[in-house]
């Protein structure tokens, strides 16, 4: 936790009152954004994002694998947070443990959508190789290496711009093989299959200090919150999940504002990252 006197505790909440906050922004407005890809090179994907004092790497890493017997149309995706004990007091011990659990199963609902995948930003289909016997399992990992708050809206872009940033090998299968058998496969070392991303969302964190809420709060905004709440949105404007953390409750008609305000923020937040993603490209590939 933030340790903050009275004086700046009425500090920050009378500049959010009066729509101006401590660090000169207005309550919907994010901090620089700055991206960087193929940050790891033992990865299929990497992406390092900073939003302001806020820090974060995820990767992808893609295995050939085997659906479900539930799910024989789908390939499997896996994401996982982990929170360096370098990134902020708090991170040390169980604390650490529980924040990387809570981000990795918000990460999930935002971008997988639910048990069915229904409302995915990611469609699991499309990394299926071959029905029911052959596909892809993504692993994306998350790393959190500097605190100040606004986690999960800077690992979603984080994981955004590493899928942008991943390329599938091509995989050819062997026509000989009888329906019953596993098939055999040829991964190529020089064809790769770039990700689809146009339907990843992001995600647009409202939290709420006093009658007002902001964007990306800093973690000394976030000491003074009641609650906070998660909107994924896609570039169509369709919410692909929503979470709500903090103990105090809220009004259905406040919720429905949120989604609104988030709808609006969240087309300028992906012209932005598109813009970030695509120069942090162009520069990866001169380098």
């Amino acid at each position: 936790m933030v340790g903050l006197s009275v004086g700046e505790k009425h500090f920050i909440q009378g500049g959010i009152a009066q729509d101006l906050r401590s660090d000169g922004r207005k309550r919907l407005t994010y901090r620089p954004i700055y991206v960087e890809t193929g940050v790891i090179p033992q990865a299929h994907g990497s992406a390092r994002v900073r939003l302001g004092a806020t820090d974060v790497i995820a990767s992808v890493k893609a295995e050939l694998g085997k659906p479900s017997a539930l799910q024989p149309d789908k390939g499997n995706i896996a994401i996982y947070v982990d929170c360096s004990p370098t990134a902020a007091p708090m991170f040390e011990g169980r604390g650490g443990e529980e924040l990387s659990t809570e981000l990795s199963v918000a990460l999930q609902r935002c971008l997988l959508g639910g048990k069915s995948g229904a409302g995915a930003g990611i469609d699991p289909t499309s990394l299926v190789v071959v029905e029911g016997k052959v596909c892809w399992d993504l692993y994306i990992d998350g790393l959190v290496i500097s605190s100040d708050g606004n986690l999960l809206d800077a690992l979603a872009a984080a994981i955004k711009a590493a899928l942008s940033n991943t390329g599938i090998p091509k995989v050819d299968v062997a026509a000989d093989a009888t329906s019953d058998e596993q098939p055999e496969v040829n991964i190529s070392d020089e064809e790769f299959l770039q990700f689809d991303t146009s339907g990843i969302p992001v995600i647009v964190t409202l939290t709420k200090v006093g009658r007002h809420y902001i964007v990306d709060a800093t973690s000394e905004e976030e000491s003074q919150m009641s609650s906070a709440v998660s909107i994924s949105v896609n570039r169509k404007g369709h919410i692909c999940g929503l979470m709500k953390r903090g103990g105090v409750g809220l009004d259905p008609s406040i919720i429905l504002d949120m989604i609104s305000v988030a709808k609006h923020v969240s087309e300028q937040l992906i012209n932005k990252l598109d813009s970030e993603i695509a120069a942090a490209e162009a520069s990866e590939e001169e380098s």
